[in-house]
């Protein structure tokens, strides 16, 4: 699935983004599936926005944004529901999770709802991420870096072409990073998805195959 960027420009920070020169804002971007985009987005610049907007969740941007020939400024709910659903997942910076409920029932709602990946292999990765002891914690219970980590595992709970990160490593430290990044990598791999992940600061998490400064 391809996406691609004409001309978008987000409504809150017009006047920001017509006063800077901008890799993405103001411009034509194609992005291919299997592709690995770092957008190095310094603090101010819309990074969390572009995120939101990819995901369908801000309409508040001039120009178009299209996952092939749809369109995220025309289309309804019912089809950007059935996109989510099946070719984007997303980690979000704020992290989403239910606090009320427990780290497990955080991501067994996911893994019932997509049922591409089994409570065993769920469990196994609970364990890969150091969160073995973990699983009937309550959300609001967590650290920042635990809920951090449940996050990742919610989003490769299901089909996906494209994974979106909003700073998906910012309160692990590097032990935990390594074993958040090869376990996103071996399922992106499975998927053959591509990715955009926006950071603050440059990164060689990934083989990226291109670097934008937002």
């Amino acid at each position: 699935m391809q996406l691609s960027l004409q001309e978008v420009i987000p409504v809150p920070l017009r006047e920001k983004v017509n006063a800077s020169k901008s890799g993405v804002w103001k411009t034509t971007q194609t992005f291919n599936k299997g592709e690995y985009i770092f957008i190095q987005a310094p603090s101010g610049t819309g990074k969390t926005t572009l995120v939101h907007i990819l995901y369908g969740l801000r309409k508040d941007f001039e120009g178009v944004v299209k996952w092939n020939s749809t369109s995220l400024c025309t289309t309804n709910n019912e089809t950007l529901a059935k996109l989510r659903a099946t070719s984007i997942s997303v980690i979000f910076q704020d992290m989403r999770l239910f606090p009320e409920l427990t780290a497990w029932e955080n991501v067994d709602i996911k893994r019932r709802l997509t049922n591409t990946v089994t409570e065993q292999q769920v469990s196994e990765w609970f364990d890969r991420l150091g969160l073995g002891d973990k699983k009937n914690s309550m959300g609001n219970n967590l650290s920042y870096g635990e809920q951090q980590r449940v996050s990742i595992i919610r989003a490769l709970l299901q089909p996906f072409e494209w994974l979106l990160m909003d700073e998906p490593f910012s309160h692990l430290d590097h032990a935990n990073i390594a074993k958040a990044i090869a376990l996103i990598s071996e399922v992106m791999n499975q998927h053959k998805a591509g990715m955009i992940l926006a950071d603050l600061d440059e990164n060689n998490y990934f083989p990226y195959t291109q670097t934008i400064l937002l």
